[in-house]
């Protein structure tokens, strides 16, 4: 039989698949909300900081890197002792 020709015969997948979505059309779903719109994030404000300037941000990130370097040194002392 050659391939890609109309041969008469159904594979009954199509029907399978239109049934399938009738089925979920009768059901009437509802749909998934949409997410809450994002606020616009300009180059120098980022959400939750109410608009302070980025470089002040990146400086207490900084800190922040810092004090956790410190404690994995104290932790990395203690364990050696052990």
């Amino acid at each position: 039989m050659p391939r890609g020709k109309a041969t008469g015969k159904s594979s009954g997948k199509p029907a399978r698949q239109l049934l399938f979505s009738e089925a979920l059309r009768q059901q009437k779903l509802p749909l998934a909300e949409d997410p809450p719109p994002r606020p616009n994030i300009t180059g120098n404000m980022v959400e939750g900081t109410q608009g302070a300037p980025m470089d002040r941000i990146l400086q207490e990130i900084s800190a922040v890197g810092r004090k956790l370097e410190g404690m994995v040194s104290a932790m990395a002392a203690l364990t050696a002792e052990t």
